[in-house]
Protein backbone atom coordinates (compact mmCIF):
# COMPACT_ATOMS: atom_id res chain seq x y z
CA UNK A 1 0.00 0.00 0.00
CA UNK A 2 1.44 3.24 -0.93
CA UNK A 3 0.84 6.20 1.35
CA UNK A 4 -1.65 8.46 0.40
CA UNK A 5 -3.61 12.31 0.87
CA UNK A 6 -6.32 12.28 3.25
CA UNK A 7 -5.31 9.41 5.98
CA UNK A 8 -7.86 9.44 8.45
CA UNK A 9 -7.98 8.58 12.28
CA UNK A 10 -10.23 6.10 11.86
CA UNK A 11 -8.17 4.47 8.46
CA UNK A 12 -5.38 4.48 11.27
CA UNK A 13 -7.41 2.62 13.83
CA UNK A 14 -8.62 -0.01 10.92
CA UNK A 15 -5.47 -1.07 10.03
CA UNK A 16 -4.24 -1.45 13.58
CA UNK A 17 -7.56 -3.48 14.06
CA UNK A 18 -6.38 -5.32 11.36
CA UNK A 19 -3.50 -6.30 12.63
CA UNK A 20 -4.44 -7.23 16.01
CA UNK A 21 -6.98 -9.53 14.38
CA UNK A 22 -4.24 -10.92 11.75
CA UNK A 23 -1.34 -10.81 14.36
CA UNK A 24 -2.50 -10.39 17.90
CA UNK A 25 -2.00 -7.13 20.39
CA UNK A 26 2.20 -7.78 20.76
CA UNK A 27 2.02 -6.71 16.81
CA UNK A 28 0.60 -3.62 17.40
CA UNK A 29 3.53 -0.85 17.03
CA UNK A 30 3.33 2.05 15.36
CA UNK A 31 5.90 1.14 12.86
CA UNK A 32 4.01 -2.01 11.70
CA UNK A 33 0.67 0.03 11.50
CA UNK A 34 2.35 3.28 9.11
CA UNK A 35 3.94 0.02 7.18
CA UNK A 36 0.35 -1.24 6.70
CA UNK A 37 -0.67 2.26 5.39
CA UNK A 38 2.40 2.85 3.15
CA UNK A 39 3.29 5.76 5.62
CA UNK A 40 6.70 6.94 7.34
CA UNK A 41 6.13 6.20 11.46
CA UNK A 42 6.33 9.99 12.17
CA UNK A 43 3.21 11.05 10.07
CA UNK A 44 1.01 8.22 12.32
CA UNK A 45 1.40 11.42 14.87
CA UNK A 46 -0.42 13.34 12.63
CA UNK A 47 -3.65 10.50 13.33
CA UNK A 48 -2.56 9.45 16.97
CA UNK A 49 -1.23 10.51 19.56
CA UNK A 50 1.07 7.48 20.41
CA UNK A 51 0.69 3.76 20.51
CA UNK A 52 -0.90 3.62 23.74
CA UNK A 53 -3.61 6.08 22.25
CA UNK A 54 -4.11 3.72 19.36
CA UNK A 55 -4.45 0.35 21.46
CA UNK A 56 -7.08 2.22 23.57
CA UNK A 57 -8.96 3.60 20.31
CA UNK A 58 -8.87 0.61 18.76
CA UNK A 59 -10.14 -1.16 22.51
CA UNK A 60 -13.01 1.33 22.17
CA UNK A 61 -13.70 0.19 18.59
CA UNK A 62 -13.69 -3.80 19.85
CA UNK A 63 -16.01 -2.58 23.08
CA UNK A 64 -18.70 -1.06 20.40
CA UNK A 65 -18.50 -3.88 18.73
CA UNK A 66 -18.88 -6.24 21.65
CA UNK A 67 -22.03 -4.21 23.02
CA UNK A 68 -23.83 -4.46 20.08
CA UNK A 69 -23.16 -8.02 19.64
CA UNK A 70 -24.05 -8.32 23.93
CA UNK A 71 -27.63 -6.27 23.47
CA UNK A 72 -28.76 -8.39 20.45
CA UNK A 73 -27.94 -11.24 21.87
CA UNK A 74 -30.32 -10.08 24.77
CA UNK A 75 -32.83 -8.45 23.50
CA UNK A 76 -36.31 -10.51 23.94
CA UNK A 77 -35.13 -12.90 26.00
CA UNK A 78 -34.45 -13.15 29.85
CA UNK A 79 -33.35 -15.63 32.89
CA UNK A 80 -31.66 -18.74 31.68
CA UNK A 81 -31.93 -17.54 28.03
CA UNK A 82 -30.99 -14.37 27.90
CA UNK A 83 -27.82 -15.60 30.52
CA UNK A 84 -27.04 -18.42 27.82
CA UNK A 85 -27.25 -15.67 24.55
CA UNK A 86 -25.05 -13.54 26.28
CA UNK A 87 -22.59 -16.14 27.21
CA UNK A 88 -22.77 -17.62 24.15
CA UNK A 89 -22.03 -13.61 22.52
CA UNK A 90 -18.93 -13.27 24.53
CA UNK A 91 -17.44 -16.72 23.47
CA UNK A 92 -17.84 -15.82 20.04
CA UNK A 93 -16.51 -12.70 20.36
CA UNK A 94 -13.53 -14.05 22.03
CA UNK A 95 -13.19 -16.70 19.70
CA UNK A 96 -13.27 -15.26 16.52
CA UNK A 97 -11.61 -11.77 17.60
CA UNK A 98 -9.25 -12.92 20.42
CA UNK A 99 -6.61 -9.51 20.27
CA UNK A 100 -9.86 -7.39 20.11
CA UNK A 101 -11.38 -9.34 23.18
CA UNK A 102 -8.01 -9.30 24.69
CA UNK A 103 -7.82 -5.21 24.23
CA UNK A 104 -11.57 -4.74 25.71
CA UNK A 105 -11.11 -6.63 28.79
CA UNK A 106 -8.78 -4.14 29.87
CA UNK A 107 -9.97 -1.23 32.51
CA UNK A 108 -8.28 1.94 32.29
CA UNK A 109 -10.40 4.26 35.33
CA UNK A 110 -8.16 6.90 34.91
CA UNK A 111 -9.78 7.65 31.35
CA UNK A 112 -13.23 9.15 31.57
CA UNK A 113 -14.32 8.49 28.00
CA UNK A 114 -12.87 5.05 28.12
CA UNK A 115 -14.91 3.79 31.68
CA UNK A 116 -18.00 5.44 30.22
CA UNK A 117 -17.56 3.22 27.11
CA UNK A 118 -16.43 -0.12 28.90
CA UNK A 119 -19.60 0.21 30.81
CA UNK A 120 -22.02 -0.22 27.12
CA UNK A 121 -21.14 -4.11 27.40
CA UNK A 122 -21.95 -4.37 30.76
CA UNK A 123 -25.07 -2.84 30.18
CA UNK A 124 -27.16 -5.43 28.76
CA UNK A 125 -25.46 -7.47 31.19
CA UNK A 126 -27.28 -5.77 34.52
CA UNK A 127 -30.35 -5.85 32.48
CA UNK A 128 -30.50 -9.19 32.56
CA UNK A 129 -29.36 -9.48 36.18
CA UNK A 130 -32.08 -7.52 37.27
CA UNK A 131 -34.62 -9.75 36.11
CA UNK A 132 -33.09 -12.16 39.28
CA UNK A 133 -34.22 -9.48 41.22
CA UNK A 134 -31.11 -8.30 42.40
CA UNK A 135 -30.72 -4.75 43.85
CA UNK A 136 -27.73 -2.64 42.34
CA UNK A 137 -24.98 -4.08 44.21
CA UNK A 138 -25.44 -7.86 43.98
CA UNK A 139 -26.53 -6.76 39.99
CA UNK A 140 -22.62 -5.73 39.99
CA UNK A 141 -21.65 -8.75 42.07
CA UNK A 142 -22.77 -11.11 39.75
CA UNK A 143 -22.03 -9.49 36.50
CA UNK A 144 -18.07 -9.33 37.59
CA UNK A 145 -19.01 -12.88 38.55
CA UNK A 146 -20.42 -13.85 35.24
CA UNK A 147 -17.73 -11.91 33.33
CA UNK A 148 -15.19 -13.68 35.58
CA UNK A 149 -16.20 -17.08 34.76
CA UNK A 150 -17.03 -16.75 31.06
CA UNK A 151 -13.42 -14.80 30.31
CA UNK A 152 -11.97 -17.90 32.22
CA UNK A 153 -13.56 -19.89 30.16
CA UNK A 154 -12.68 -18.50 27.06
CA UNK A 155 -9.31 -17.49 28.13
CA UNK A 156 -8.65 -21.11 28.80
CA UNK A 157 -10.10 -22.77 25.50
CA UNK A 158 -8.18 -20.07 23.48
CA UNK A 159 -5.07 -21.11 24.60
CA UNK A 160 -5.83 -25.37 24.10
CA UNK A 161 -6.22 -25.27 27.99
CA UNK A 162 -8.93 -27.78 28.14
CA UNK A 163 -7.57 -31.33 27.32
CA UNK A 164 -9.94 -33.82 28.30
CA UNK A 165 -11.88 -36.10 26.68
CA UNK A 166 -15.66 -33.83 27.63
CA UNK A 167 -17.25 -32.12 24.94
CA UNK A 168 -15.97 -28.56 25.32
CA UNK A 169 -19.28 -26.94 24.22
CA UNK A 170 -21.10 -28.81 27.01
CA UNK A 171 -18.92 -27.58 29.45
CA UNK A 172 -19.62 -24.12 28.74
CA UNK A 173 -23.49 -24.88 28.84
CA UNK A 174 -23.27 -26.63 32.03
CA UNK A 175 -21.34 -23.36 33.35
CA UNK A 176 -24.02 -21.44 32.42
CA UNK A 177 -26.51 -23.42 33.89
CA UNK A 178 -24.67 -23.15 37.19
CA UNK A 179 -24.52 -19.39 36.81
CA UNK A 180 -28.33 -19.55 36.31
CA UNK A 181 -28.69 -21.82 39.08
CA UNK A 182 -26.93 -19.44 41.68
CA UNK A 183 -29.07 -16.58 40.34
CA UNK A 184 -32.37 -17.97 41.14
CA UNK A 185 -31.28 -19.30 44.37
CA UNK A 186 -29.94 -15.44 45.03
CA UNK A 187 -33.22 -14.27 43.53
CA UNK A 188 -35.45 -17.14 45.70
CA UNK A 189 -33.85 -15.46 48.76
CA UNK A 190 -35.08 -12.23 48.25
CA UNK A 191 -38.68 -13.13 47.64
CA UNK A 192 -38.64 -15.35 51.12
Amino acid sequence: MTGRKGLTASAVIDAAASIVEAEGTAALTLSRVARELGIKPPSLYNHVDGLDRLRRDVAMRAIEDLAGMLGAAAMGRSGREALHAIARAVRAYAMSHPGLYELSARARPEDAEYAAASMQPVEPVIAVLRGYDLDEDEAIHAARSLRAAIHGFVSLESIGGFGLEVDVDESFVWLVERLADTLELAAASHRA
